[in-house]
């Protein structure tokens, strides 16, 4: 359960990570009715701004309680748990702890912190104003640390706990053993795995779409990809494939993705190539949520056109993500604060008369390549990088034209084959370059050039939330910058972009 933590989709990962499946679903979302469809073995309660002593901060149904399932609380969810159990919870009073943090162990052990304290004491990371100043009747202290006297609390007889310190991120070191102990009570097989998620979902695509006919977007990505051998699997020739070539592709990426499917797959596919259409639209657009709406509402609108020549087509198929659908929905359940839209999130609109097929909206991003493993698809296909769905729009700030499109499909495909002759691609998350809106002064020659500056990105990640650059050597910099000066006409200076994200993103638009 959602409170609002940053770091809640952490908890969702690191309990995959150990084959258990986990939904995160926010605070005011979750009521009686949906506690009894959902059948919950185990509950958790996430970190939160907000304050638990504020009227009105957010509360679980006190159903979560009378579940009789393991229930573990984290931060906030700490605090939460114990106001409502019957403890206390206060404001500051010099026990605020931020950062790093040592937890001593107090008290007789429990299942819950096998495997910890064998050195003493144990590394955690905490991040809280408020602390709990009285237990809940039923629970007794387990560990301490300096800011936190009830740093981690337990209520054996009910299984429930509490702990002040954030067990899922990499600065509790020893968190991934706190959460398998915690999975260990509740009874978690561990068996859930991408095998088991294939079948499962083949199962339910065709329980959804029946005997009817459903196109599938295809951007020639991973996800899209992924999804598109998956239904296909499913339903065979009931789907067919529509590549939207928007002209705002990578070099090469159109001949490829078309003879992947369409010769390899043997899936019926459609070429839709609709390069004026899209370029046409975004002449003298330059806000970047223009122009993703733009793009996006184009998108949706050669869909429908394509769907009338599939003839009968009821579904459309898309390759949605889990953090796609978590970045577009805010846990207060108001409008979220929008980072960037996407445009294959929120449905579709009712004059399109299609519905969703959405396979992989459960899953994260390293889930989806485990998922085209379990599927054959080739690991050299599997391991791109992520691409965006506005493409190359996005990558040019500024006004989009067809000349500086050119120049930057260009630079990118030489950047990309450096990182490839220096064996650096699988190390990195995501690596593009972004053609700047100025142009700078140089010389070639004897001559003097004004041409275009560009950016080169490239950054670590696991799932695209959290970034940083990553960090070339000045050799490889400057030999790729080399390349890109002499071997693309109109750029004559480069720029290398360390911005972790945040406070950037990953894209520059």
């Amino acid at each position: 359960m959602d409170f609002g933590s940053q770091v809640t989709q952490l908890i969702a990962r690191r309990l995959r990570e150990l084959n258990v499946y986990c939904e995160i679903h926010p605070f005011n979302a979750v009521d009686e009715a949906f506690l009894d469809a959902f059948e919950p073995q185990a509950v958790i309660l996430s970190g939160g701004p907000a304050s638990v002593p504020d009227e009105g901060s957010p509360r679980p149904p006190m159903r979560i309680f009378e579940l009789e399932v393991p229930v573990l609380g984290i931060c906030y969810g700490q605090q939460v748990m114990m106001q409502m159990l019957g403890g206390e919870v206060l404001r500051g009073d010099g026990t605020a702890e931020f950062g790093r943090a040592y937890v001593e162990p107090e008290g007789e052990a429990t299942d819950l912190l096998r495997g910890w304290f064998l050195e003493g004491r144990e590394q955690v990371w905490m991040s809280h104003g408020d602390h709990v100043s009285k237990l809940a009747p039923g629970f007794a202290v387990c560990g301490t640390s300096p800011g936190a006297p009830y740093a981690i609390t337990a209520d054996l007889d009910r299984r429930f706990y509490a702990v002040q310190f954030h067990p899922e991120v990499h600065h509790t070191p020893n968190g991934k053993t706190f959460l398998e102990n915690f999975l260990h009570i509740a009874g978690f097989a561990g068996d859930w795995t991408m095998g088991a998620y294939r079948e499962e979902a083949i199962r339910l695509i065709r329980e959804q779409v029946g005997d009817q006919k459903v196109i599938c977007g295809l951007s020639g990505g991973v996800d899209s990809s992924v999804a598109a051998v998956l239904i296909h699997e499913a339903i065979g020739d009931q789907l067919t494939c529509v590549f939207v070539d928007h002209g705002l592709l990578r070099e090469g990426e159109a001949e490829q993705v078309v003879t992947m499917f369409r010769d390899h797959y043997n899936m019926p596919l459609i070429h839709a190539q609709e390069e004026d259409l899209f370029l046409d639209a975004l002449e003298g657009v330059s806000d970047p949520e223009v122009k993703r709406k733009t793009i996006g509402k184009l998108f949706i609108d050669v869909f429908q056109k394509h769907a009338a020549e599939v003839g009968g087509a009821t579904f459309l198929a898309q390759g949605t993500l889990y953090p796609d659908v978590i970045e577009s929905v805010s846990f207060s359940g108001g409008p979220s604060v929008t980072i960037k839209s996407h445009h294959n999130v929120g449905g579709l609109p009712e004059k399109m008369g299609l519905k969703l097929v959405e396979p992989l909206r459960e899953l994260f991003k390293d889930e989806v390549r485990a998922l085209g493993r379990e599927l054959g698809l080739p690991d050299s296909f599997i391991g791109r990088h992520p691409f965006p769905g506005p493409g190359l729009a996005i990558r040019c700030p500024g006004e989009i034209t067809r000349e500086k499109l050119a120049i930057l499909r260009r630079a990118d495909a030489v950047y990309i084959d450096q990182i490839r002759k220096h064996g650096l691609y699988d190390e990195i998350w995501q690596a593009f370059v972004a053609l700047l809106p100025v142009r700078t002064v140089g010389v070639m020659g004897d001559g003097r050039t004004y041409d275009y500056a560009c950016a080169m990105r490239a950054v670590t990640s696991v799932d695209g939330m959290t970034a940083d650059y990553y960090p070339f050597s000045h050799d490889f910099l400057g030999e790729t910058a080399t390349r890109i000066i002499n071997e693309v006409r109109g750029i004559n200076r480069v720029t290398y972009d360390v911005t972790s994200k945040p406070p950037g993103t990953i894209e520059w638009e």
